[in-house]
């Protein structure tokens, strides 16, 4: 019997490959390239300027069984299609795969499919194209772009800011916009106004309502309520209008981030992730689009669903239109692939409600518009020219809002007409602060790289994750402080002063820039400010798109790029790490005129007095907890001057010091450093430091259970008892008493014991 060959079909993952093998038959076998199979190498440019920026690409050492496999058996398959994802990564990964396999890239076979369904892998099969080597130029020129910045930048701030650093075209400028925004929230002056709110009664009926306008200071609205006290209060004015509420588009991976963080509480890294599982196993459509276009049989199983549902008058339907223009990216919005699956069983909690999150959104997409009434009832004051308004809102019809939510409690207001008189109950005004530029989270971040036009959809999760791992960001949650408030009270012609206390500056899971962050972001706006300017970045982007069109060669793109930048690169090198390090002249001591500077140092800020002569050195101190170069005044870094600061003696003599290092404060007695974390080093008393001193030798007492002549020591460690001679560390038995072991029991235990791992250094180059 002549053995058929089959058909390779390769896709980027393993869980894809398992979804799709169970819908094409026994003619078809499905492999995964496990993601990307050739890059840039890691070390070294890799990229021939001198010969139109061509790339130098390898086979990753990991990925060569992986290529290994996938030559031996397109060799014996009829024909090799590349099922690579539909956008430009996905291009290029399939064109990389021609090369690995020696195919032609204008003659093999590429599908691309927006779902992982039965129906759309046939259709797909049925109609195969060619690589589209446009797309793969584009996104060949968004790896050189990134690369050469980054091999050529990031050794730079290497010497001039700090070791670790990396810079990069979107990483950078998100920092910048961070940056920016905690420098306007600190020059940010709240600005103090009083709101007025006022109860008024109509028989049993009361009416909330609230002043049209604030004023300015206390006194005025002291003034004004006083006034107020002896007024009449008439309806001059009732209307009742309606109004509609529309559904938002289907998804988009950006505002899938960012309705994911807002309603779930997820990170961006997180809420991609899910959705890639979901992709795999063919729940929801490709994940990675900026398109919010539904085919039209989605539509019409939408519509079909509900209707039988929630009924005819329930179903709008609508086509969204795409803001983004760029070219042949995913060409439909995130959606369920089965409208009937309302939710998904398998899987986590954080699964699940991100599937519910994306059913909903789909689904109310296509349904009617929420029609409300509402209400306003204007209110004059006799002896007053500003009106006081209540509003009431009424939801008669609610549409979207049946499936994803958003309606609120109605607020009815009571029948009254033109002209009828109204008792005052009291008067509240509430001193309010005007509110600084909001801190971004994630969310925030995104939906601002999208506004500016940076990035594409699958560059904001990396992004967010590198300038978090690269310690330019931390994602914090700020505690807020408390702020007094005035609120004055009328009520009974009695107006009374009361003194409330709000918390001001609460933040959670909020983007907070290192000080490393600022540093590194000055030096890049001074030295590359093209780098960072927001409108290089997006034009970045269009060049890409236009690339994508095939209207442009990429390395055209580049070449010009490269003309601009690499010059910037030669001429930084002379500038010196002192200037770039900020120092900012703070003051001079009084004590001896020395000048006393705030600057960016090896472990971060620091101050420093004096300078650096052929006869003397500067000293350095640590920045005062909560202060940065641009905040720390002259008093204060007077006063972390004063350590290390001596605070008395132990009851055998020894001295004892207070001091701030790396890892906060401490005191040092001999060569033993104590953490005093919770108390101040400049005010710790003798008995405290005693105090703590004390007990730490008792803890570094009991820790020692017996130690032998030959060295050998019995300890007590965080996972229990064990032995150690310094090199080497054995276990004790549970059911051994670690007092009772001989020094022969110690050695035996030791010499059956597995070595220590070694830990490799690199070493520095010279």
């Amino acid at each position: 019997m002549d053995f058929m060959p089959k058909n390779l079909v390769i896709v980027e993952s393993p869980a894809k490959a398992k979804t799709i093998e169970q819908f094409l038959g026994k003619d078809y076998v499905v492999k995964s390239s496990f993601g990307h199979i050739r890059d840039l190498p890691k070390k070294g440019l890799n990229i021939d300027v001198d010969n139109d920026f061509a790339p130098k690409y390898e086979i990753s050492q990991d990925k060569k069984k992986v290529v290994s496999e996938l030559k031996k058996i397109a060799q014996t398959s009829d024909d090799v299609i590349l099922a690579s994802d539909e956008d430009r990564e996905g291009e290029a990964i399939a064109w990389h795969l021609t090369q690995a396999l020696k195919l032609d890239p204008l003659k093999a076979k590429r599908i691309v499919f927006h779902e992982i369904t039965k129906p759309a892998i046939e259709e797909a099969i049925k109609s195969p194209r060619t690589v589209d080597l446009h797309l793969v130029d584009a996104q060949q020129a968004r790896r050189v772009l990134d690369r050469i910045v980054g091999y050529e930048l990031s050794p730079l701030l290497w010497k001039k800011v700090r070791t670790g650093l990396s810079a990069g075209r979107v990483q950078s400028v998100a920092v910048r916009l961070i940056v920016e925004r905690e420098r306007e929230i600190r020059n940010f002056t709240p600005e103090s106004s009083f709101k007025i709110s006022a109860d008024f009664m109509h028989g049993n009926d009361r009416i909330p309502a609230t002043l049209e306008k604030t004023i300015a200071s206390y006194e005025q609205t002291r003034q004004w309520l006083e006034k107020t006290a002896s007024a009449e209060f008439v309806v001059s004015g009732i209307s009742t209008k309606p109004s509609r509420r529309s559904p938002s588009a289907p998804f988009t991976t950006s505002t899938l981030q960012q309705e994911a963080s807002r309603r779930l509480g997820f990170s961006v890294r997180q809420t991609m992730t899910i959705a890639q599982r979901l992709y795999e196993a063919g729940l929801i459509t490709y994940m990675r689009t900026d398109s919010t276009l539904l085919s039209g049989l989605a539509l019409n199983a939408i519509g079909s669903y509900i209707q039988s549902k929630f009924g005819a008058n329930y179903h709008t339907q609508r086509q969204f239109k795409t803001k983004s223009q760029s070219a042949q990216e995913a060409h439909e919005a995130i959606r369920p692939t089965d409208v009937s699956q309302k939710s998904v069983n398998n899987g986590d909690i954080a699964t699940q409600r991100l599937y519910e999150l994306i059913w909903q959104r789909t689904v109310s997409s296509q349904m009617s518009d929420a029609r409300i009434s509402r209400s306003e009832i204007a209110i004059t004051i006799s002896n007053q020219t500003e009106k006081f308004i209540a509003k009431g809102e009424v939801l008669e019809f609610d549409g979207f809002m049946k499936v994803y939510g958003g309606a609120k409690e109605d607020v009815i207001l009571p029948q009254l007409k033109n002209d009828d008189k109204l008792t005052l109950d009291n008067l509240n005004a509430r001193e309010q602060f005007s509110r600084s530029p909001a801190r971004y989270s994630e969310a925030s971040l995104v939906r601002k790289l999208e506004e500016l036009g940076i990035g594409r959809p699958s560059t904001y999760a990396p992004t967010i994750s590198t300038i978090q791992t690269r310690g330019y960001v931390e994602k914090t949650d700020l505690e807020g402080k408390p702020r007094q408030i005035r609120v004055l009270v009328l009520r009974n012609n009695v107006l009374k002063d009361i003194e409330d206390e709000e918390s001001t500056g609460n933040d959670r899971a909020k983007l907070i820039p290192t000080p490393i962050a600022e540093v590194t972001t000055d030096f890049l706006i001074k030295y590359f400010p093209s780098i960072v300017d927001y409108d290089f970045t997006a034009k970045a982007e269009e060049d890409f798109d236009a690339i994508a069109l095939g209207k442009e060669p990429w390395n055209k793109m580049i070449a010009k790029f490269y003309k601009q930048f690499h010059p910037l690169i030669e001429k930084t090198n002379n500038v010196s790490r002192h200037e770039v390090s900020q120092a900012r002249l703070v003051g001079k001591d009084p004590k001896n005129d020395q000048p006393i500077y705030a600057r960016f140092g090896r472990y971060g800020p620091m101050l420093q007095r004096g300078e650096t002569t052929e006869d003397s050195k500067p000293e350095f101190a640590p920045m005062p907890e909560g202060e940065t170069i641009e905040t720390v005044s002259l008093e204060q870094a007077l006063v972390m001057f004063q350590l290390p600061r001596f605070v008395g003696k132990t009851s055998d003599g020894q001295e004892i010091i207070a001091n701030i290092g790396r890892f906060g404060p401490y005191i040092k007695v001999g060569a033993k450093a104590i953490s005093i974390k919770g108390y101040d080093p400049h005010s710790i008393s003798e008995d405290e430091a005693i105090k703590l001193y004390e007990e730490k030798l008792k803890k570094d007492a009991e820790k020692n259970i017996k130690e032998f002549a030959s060295g050998i020591k019995v300890l007590n460690g965080p996972y229990g008892p064990y032995i150690t001679n310094g090199k080497k560390n054995a276990r004790i038995a549970k059911d051994i008493d670690p007092a009772s072991i001989t020094e022969a029991q110690a050695k035996d235990l030791l010499d059956k014991a597995p070595d220590k791992k070694r830990r490799f250094r690199r070493k520095k180059s010279k």
